[in-house]
């Protein structure tokens, strides 16, 4: 079988929430922040303002390692070939995202993987970089 390889593709520019600009703001920086219940000490994302498990809202920006393993995921091949799925990073938290930069027929279910981020929108339009991951 023929490797289906990533190609660049136009990312959707997020909608930016007020309450998540330092997250936005991060990675820009190659930084992955998640947020940290300073009550229940349970890690979450997506970043909300109330903990999930707890219903705190005594949370903590706190930066990932950035590494994980692929939970799930499924290869698109109409068009521009491309993977999502979820990462279950290190520290717990599921995270939705794009898999970028392989051999998208190389991926597996518990594979290591990092995070590398990618800029959305277009050269004309240019929006935030969004955490994608690419394995290790």
């Amino acid at each position: 079988m023929m490797a289906t390889m990533y190609q660049s593709r136009t990312m959707a520019i997020p909608e930016i929430q007020p309450e998540l600009n330092e997250f936005w703001d991060a990675t820009s920086e190659g930084k992955l922040l998640i947020k940290l219940c300073d009550e229940c000490k349970e890690y979450h994302f997506y970043p909300r303002l109330v903990c999930p498990y707890c219903q705190s809202e005594k949370t903590t920006w706190k930066e990932a390692k950035g590494t994980g393993t692929i939970y799930t995921y499924s290869v698109m091949r109409r068009g521009v070939p491309y993977a999502i799925g979820f990462v279950e990073l290190d520290e717990g938290p599921r995270v939705m995202t794009n898999f970028v930069d392989c051999d998208l027929d190389s991926l597996q279910i518990n594979q290591r993987v990092k995070v590398v981020f990618k800029q959305s929108g277009d050269d004309a339009h240019p929006g935030p970089f969004v955490p994608c991951f690419t394995p290790v």
